[in-house]
């Protein structure tokens, strides 16, 4: 071995060294549950300085707002956000960590608890702010924590469907006046997939394939061209008179604006959660942590609710034009999809629906 590459060898053992010191000094932190934590996460994080965090979340709409209020509470910490979709936030996390370069402080998006399990970004993380948040929404890891709700539903034009002839379950869905006139989204694991596994997670397998095959005999309209929300516009625009596995708040947001649309939900309802974690490696963990505190927060799921998210909180109340949607205020059954039942299942889920309706 040559003296260049000892020297290159014993840098690159340093170097893992002091990793995983930090890892060790993160995880005590993270994790901390003493009388005094939150006067050791403000005297950490003044000493960081700033935070970074990666959301799914409307700009305008809610990082916006949040980022204002957090920086009033905690003056001495900048906040930066960047905004993307969450397997791309996923995506470059990942990246992030393969190239021991961490630059997003703290996560937060739809779905992204699952792919965090996936891809296993995350390490546990406490927050008293937990203990408001329903047991059955709670990672008992704390890899993940839920910040918003997300409950399905189908949407339907309602100058094209009137209100006492749109399905008010799944069986009315094989009603044969709907074949071909119903479409779901097909490019999103929270699209047509999680339709598929809702019912074989509160169905069974055997009556969910049963149904299954009787419903891909209606010819669903796979919509590839966008978002759940693009295909709630074309329902408005009459080019579907009805929509499967959309987010149920949706329509009822475009309906308090004059549009011709909204949702009715199926029993039981699928719901997920929008999630927050913090990945490893992560370079300012106090004041990630001040973040994630502050987003499990009263005040901070107000303002979330504020800005038409479902907060997960029972002490925050949803905005009144979107509170029908909530399955335990409508009385319907709901069927909870955790991250971990996502990622055991949408692989064969989607494989379903390829099989049985493309």
């Amino acid at each position: 071995m040559t003296g260049s590459t000892k020297i290159a060898a014993l840098a690159f053992a340093a170097a893992c060294l002091l990793a995983t010191a930090a890892r060790s000094q993160n995880a005590a932190i993270l994790t901390y549950r003493g009388p005094d934590r939150e006067q050791k996460l403000i005297e950490g994080a003044k000493k960081e300085g700033e935070v970074v965090f990666y959301s799914g979340m409307i700009v305008n709409q809610a990082l916006r707002p949040v980022t204002a209020a957090f920086q009033k509470k905690y003056p001495f910490i900048k906040m930066t956000f960047w905004r993307g979709d969450s397997e791309v936030i996923a995506t470059k996390a990942a990246a992030e960590m393969r190239a021991h370069n961490p630059v997003g402080d703290v996560i937060e998006g739809t779905g992204l608890g699952e792919l965090a399990v996936r891809e296993g970004l995350a390490q546990p993380a406490w927050s008293p702010e937990l203990d408001a948040i329903p047991e059955r929404l709670r990672d008992p890891r704390s890899l993940w924590a839920p910040t918003r709700m997300s409950y399905f539903s189908l949407a339907y034009n309602t100058r094209l469907v009137p209100a006492d002839k749109a399905p008010k379950t799944y069986e009315a869905l094989l009603d044969p006046q709907w074949q071909g006139k119903m479409a779901w989204p097909a490019q999103t694991a929270i699209g047509a997939p999680l339709f598929v596994t809702n019912l074989r997670i509160a169905w069974g397998e055997d009556k969910a394939m049963a149904y299954l095959q009787r419903l891909a005999k209606q010819n669903i309209i796979n919509f590839g061209a966008g978002t759940p929300r693009n295909l709630v516009d074309r329902v408005i625009a009459g080019e579907y008179p009805i929509a499967l596995q959309i987010f149920a708040h949706h329509p009822l947001i475009s309906a308090g604006k004059g549009a011709p649309v909204t949702s009715q939900l199926l029993p039981p309802v699928a719901s997920a959660a929008g999630s927050v974690l913090i990945p490893k490696d992560v370079r300012h963990p106090n004041a990630a942590l001040l973040l994630m505190d502050f987003l499990l927060s009263r005040e901070g799921q107000q303002i979330l609710a504020s800005s038409e998210y479902l907060p997960v909180r029972e002490d925050v109340e949803p905005l009144k034009q979107i509170a029908p949607i909530v399955p335990s205020r409508a009385g319907v059954a709901e069927n909870f999809i955790s991250p971990e039942k996502l990622q055991a299942y949408t692989e064969s889920s989607t494989k379903i629906v390829e099989t049985l309706f493309r």
